[in-house]
């Protein structure tokens, strides 16, 4: 199966914003979107739906809550009814509606530095203030939380908490005790929590996800889940996501913030997300195995020849997080790689405080891509130490 995962796609030709937004001669490993062809059975489900050659609006999707119910139950044994699901069109705009619908003007939104850009933009968008707390890098690389800061930075008006599990950019999946301790503050301080779940389903060995609503009734009747196949599946452009609400009184709110601005899924959407969910386990096994595989390569990688490098193993998603801030660079390390490695990565500053001297790498490609992309970097980093030594 590895050789399905090892092809590598055209897709400067196929207007995908990753490939496009840099030159040519760029190698794009930043936005969060994988370079491999989706599972067979969702694109024959899309064929099918093209052929039958009309494209009307999609009934309520009765037989996609069932599937979703059941692969919750399956997953993390977490029970809800399928009334408590909301199709919303991304997580993105999942968590700015919440915080439209639950939140006043001048309300505070809680979140954990440095985090998805999307997630620093809410308060902006909402009228709100950004109450945030920086996540504790270890001298080993790995991100813990200050529970005493973490409750230190709620204000008298915070009111909702967006927390990201796992953890993007670094990578991290909150365990059961850190996510209960998390919740307990939040119910303590009459906070709503909107939780980013999105990568949920892409760990690796030795990490399990758990929804912070399935930890307890009271959290889960005070939490908005939002999860999606997009990520998963690679599917990301055809628009389709779920949240989880077991609230009828936060659901009400939810559905109500829409007010027409928020559309329902769009009929491919819904195809290609119950394609995924029924048939599509067997390629995100194999892909499981493929982003380790790349992940333990990149981590060798940067550790014996990306000396000025740090790294640490991320336990979900297929973005490494690596630090910069010993190599030198008089700029930004994201302009010096794009300028002198001609590969593009997420600028680490994008991501709020503790995220300046930073780039985020996007691993979910074929692995001769990713081999390509750090040869460039190890070449234009062993170019930036000479001139270094030659200039002292």
């Amino acid at each position: 199966m590895s050789s399905f995962f090892d092809f590598v796609p055209d897709r400067l030709s196929s207007d995908s914003v990753k490939w496009n937004r840099y030159g040519k001669d760029v190698l794009p490993m930043w936005i969060a979107d994988m370079d491999f062809k989706v599972a067979k059975p969702i694109i024959h489900a899309l064929h099918d739906r093209v052929d039958h050659g009309i494209f009307g609006y999609p009934v309520e999707p009765l037989q996609l809550r069932e599937i979703i119910v059941n692969r919750l139950r399956h997953l993390y044994n977490w029970r809800i009814s399928p009334d408590a699901l909301v199709f919303l069109p991304g997580v993105v705009s999942g968590f700015n509606l919440a915080c439209h619908a639950l939140t006043l003007p001048g309300d505070g939104v809680l979140m954990q530095t440095p985090i998805y850009p999307p997630i620093l933009n809410v308060p902006a968008n909402a009228g709100l203030t950004r109450d945030e707390m920086e996540l504790t890098r270890e001298p080993d690389g790995h991100y813990t939380i200050d529970f005493d800061r973490f409750e230190a930075t709620i204000a008298p008006r915070t009111r909702i908490f967006i927390l990201c599990n796992p953890h993007n950019p670094v990578g991290k999946v909150f365990h059961h005790g850190e996510l209960e301790q998390m919740a307990r503050i939040c119910l303590r301080n009459n906070i709503i929590i909107c939780s980013d779940e999105i990568h949920g389903e892409l760990l690796f060995p030795g990490h399990c996800h758990v929804p912070i609503a399935s930890l307890a009734p009271e959290i889960a009747s005070n939490t908005i889940t939002l999860i999606a196949p997009n990520k998963t599946f690679n599917i990301a452009g055809l628009r389709f996501s779920v949240a989880i609400v077991p609230n009828p009184r936060l659901r009400e709110k939810l559905e109500a913030a829409k007010q027409g601005l928020v559309p329902g899924i769009g009929i491919m959407g819904y195809v290609a997300a119950l394609a995924a969910y029924r048939f599509g386990q067997p390629w995100l096994d194999n892909l499981l195995d493929y982003l380790r595989v790349n992940r333990d390569f990149l981590i060798q990688y940067v550790t014996t020849q990306l000396p000025s490098i740090a790294i640490s193993q991320p336990e979900g998603t297929y973005l490494s997080w690596l630090d910069c801030r010993k190599a030198g660079f008089t700029g930004s390390p994201h302009d010096f790689f794009l300028n002198k490695a001609k590969v593009a990565l997420n600028d680490g500053s994008t991501f709020g405080r503790g995220g300046e001297g930073f780039v985020r790498l996007n691993f979910g490609c074929p692995r001769q891509v990713l081999v390509t992309a750090l040869n460039r970097i190890r070449q234009a980093l062993l170019s930036h130490e000479t001139l270094g030594e030659t200039n002292r």
